[in-house]
């Protein structure tokens, strides 16, 4: 589909290639679904806009060399350091190597200076199927708890009555549009928490939109609603089709949630095929004490990962701690929707290092300068609060680099990706973004992590690399045809309302 609201035929080389309907055949099933609106396409020698000209071209295939030279390297390694003027040289899909004037003859050179250069940002939690629904809750709370407010909720209108709803071509188009947003705000990797697979061919139309993007993605499978739901059989399937080389940009998770009964049997068999587990844990839901029992059973490990944790006993923390589980806070969305107040101190306070998700774009945004700034913020807020009550021996305030380890090399861990990203290292992959420093909402440069955390935003993002292959450059992501895009997602909005039978208030 790409190849048409991309209009890029180079970015998918490392990607095993879907077997059956090719992506021109899928893309025909699709438009035809979301109706006349998806079928205008661009000429393929379309190239976006003028700002590309001077583009390096086929970055991230074979020995393709290129230098980002002289701009502020965030490296976020200890071992490698920081550098006011560095340099980061990459060699197809590879760092090479970071420091300050480094030669590199024959390469082309990527001039940095007024940019911040650091790791991509890691969302650890993201139902990206949701993107045609934007802004539609933003004043819903999670659940109906009883409260005579009349709020809408999101289990009784998201996931009850509207993804029900979804066809493949529904889901195809709203997580390509979201995994092309993100990497226009430089988040590099996500971990798809889809929801969405309520048949096969839903759960292929996800994939296919995440190697479509040319992001790095690790896919929960989940599964959906109705009588095709063939939720865990497909597995073995998934795994030979999509999965079968650990060299690629998308990885495989296991889904699971905890309030399913047959969660137990669903986090087998994750496990039995090596995978890792995502799963929703939200104390008010009924699950406050619930990881105590599985500790108990032996069931804890650090190839789960519990979305927010919020609203849990101190006995279930300190077995998550001690078992050693991961654990993504999605701050915006836990404050606005009545999860509970998100944990980043309970997290903290037994070293557990948090990583950062936005969850749900029906209700905000996805892009991590909100993330990061939302916990400075609140962890700052909160234990400031004590201080000036009086209190003593308190945490440690948070600091912008701490927030922005939380963004990067936290997401990579949790998402089990440490050893290909999160940090500008030589011999990881090289997921890349370059930041405008030298902006008028950030000039003049005085503290690099600071400029990120409280002064950023993602007008600020100017150039994102995923694996060496550059998709966003000066400001414009690559190859990307906004208006064939935006035009199909609106179709198939229009489309799910009108299934669902909810009303589009649009004021």
């Amino acid at each position: 589909m790409c190849q048409k609201l991309c209009g890029n035929n180079s970015i998918h080389d490392q990607e095993p290639a879907k077997p059956g309907a090719s992506r021109r055949q899928f893309l025909a099933v699709g438009a035809s679904a979301l109706g006349a609106a998806a079928t205008f396409s661009a000429p393929a020698s379309a190239r976006g806009p003028a700002e590309h000209d001077d583009l390096p071209r086929h970055t991230g295939t074979g020995h393709r060399r290129y230098l980002l030279k002289g701009g502020a390297v965030l490296s976020m390694d200890p071992n490698v350091g920081d550098f006011a003027r560095g340099d980061v040289l990459v060699q197809g899909s590879k760092i090479i190597a970071v420091g300050p004037n480094l030669h590199a003859p024959g390469a082309t050179i990527i001039d940095a200076r007024g940019m911040i250069v650091m790791p991509g940002f890691v969302d650890t939690h993201h139902h990206q199927y949701q993107t045609a629904l934007r802004s539609f809750l933003s004043d819903g709370l999670l659940a109906d708890d009883g409260l005579p407010h009349g709020e809408k909720n999101y289990l009784d209108y998201i996931h009850s009555t509207i993804t029900p709803v979804f066809r493949p071509a529904d889901a195809f188009i709203a997580v390509l549009a979201s995994s092309l947003s993100q990497l226009d705000a430089g988040v590099t990797t996500v971990v798809d928490t889809s929801q969405v697979g309520h048949t096969p061919e839903h759960t292929d139309a996800v994939i296919e939109a995440l190697q479509e993007s040319g992001r790095r993605a690790l896919f929960v499978y989940s599964p959906g609603a109705g009588p095709g739901n063939i939720f865990p059989n497909d597995l073995a399937r998934l795994q030979s089709d999509y999965f079968s080389s650990s060299d690629q940009l998308l990885t495989l998770a296991m889904g699971g949630e905890l309030f399913d009964p047959a969660f137990r049997d669903y986090w087998a068999i994750g496990r039995q095929n090596g995978l890792p587990i995502v799963t929703h844990l939200v104390g008010g839901l009924g699950q406050q004490t619930l990881i105590e029992q599985l500790d108990s059973e032996g069931l804890l490990g650090p190839d789960l990962e519990f979305i927010h944790a919020s609203g849990i006993s101190a006995g279930s923390w300190q077995a998550i701690a001690d078992a050693g589980v991961n654990v993504s806070v999605a701050a915006p969305i836990e404050m606005t929707m009545r999860h509970g107040m998100p944990p980043i101190q309970a997290a903290l306070d037994l070293g557990i290092q948090p990583s950062l998700s936005t969850d749900v774009e029906c209700t905000m945004t996805a892009d991590f300068f909100t993330q990061m700034r939302t916990v400075f913020t609140l962890q700052r807020a909160l234990v400031n609060e004590r201080a000036l009550a009086g209190e003593t021996g308190l945490p440690e305030l948070l600091t912008c680099r701490d927030v922005i380890r939380f963004a990067t090399i936290e997401g990579a861990r949790v998402a089990q990706l440490s050893h290909k990203i999160g940090t500008l290292t030589p011999g990881k992959e090289a997921d890349i973004i370059l930041l405008r420093a030298d902006a008028i909402n950030v000039a003049p440069l005085n503290n690099v992590p600071g400029a990120v955390v409280t002064l950023m935003d993602r007008s600020n993002v100017d150039t994102v690399i995923v694996a060496g292959r550059i998709r966003k450059w000066r400001g414009h992501l690559v190859d990307v045809h906004m208006h064939h895009l935006r035009a199909a997602l609106e179709a198939s909005r229009d489309y799910i309302f009108d299934a669902a039978g909810v009303e589009r208030e649009l004021f």
